[in-house]
């Protein structure tokens, strides 16, 4: 795996779900689909399994399923823990495109 960051230190913005598997990834997998279908290539959606890369998910602290960050140019711009729908995702991406 590129190493994180790599993934985050780019000039568009990357949309980050944290998530572990044990529920219903399903409805998280069509609200990413949805997100990048509609941000096309303003910006990256990268899912990141908590339990394969504990490391990573202890050193940004993260402790909730899901959570999502929003990253720019290597910097956290937005970050929470809980379901949220496409258009919310979207609408929060888009604000730094």
């Amino acid at each position: 795996m590129t190493k994180f960051g790599e993934l985050i230190s780019v000039e568009k913005p990357v949309l980050i779900d944290f998530y572990f598997d044990w529920n219903d990834a399903n409805t998280t997998i069509d609200t990413l689909r949805d997100v990048a279908a509609a941000l096309g290539d303003k910006a990256k959606v990268i899912k990141i399994d908590i339990k394969k890369n504990e490391i990573l998910a202890d050193a940004l602290r993260v402790k909730g399923n899901p959570t999502f960050m929003i990253y720019k140019n290597g910097e956290m711009k937005w970050r929470q823990t809980g379901e949220q729908d496409a258009d919310t995702l979207i609408d929060l991406v888009q604000e730094y495109v």
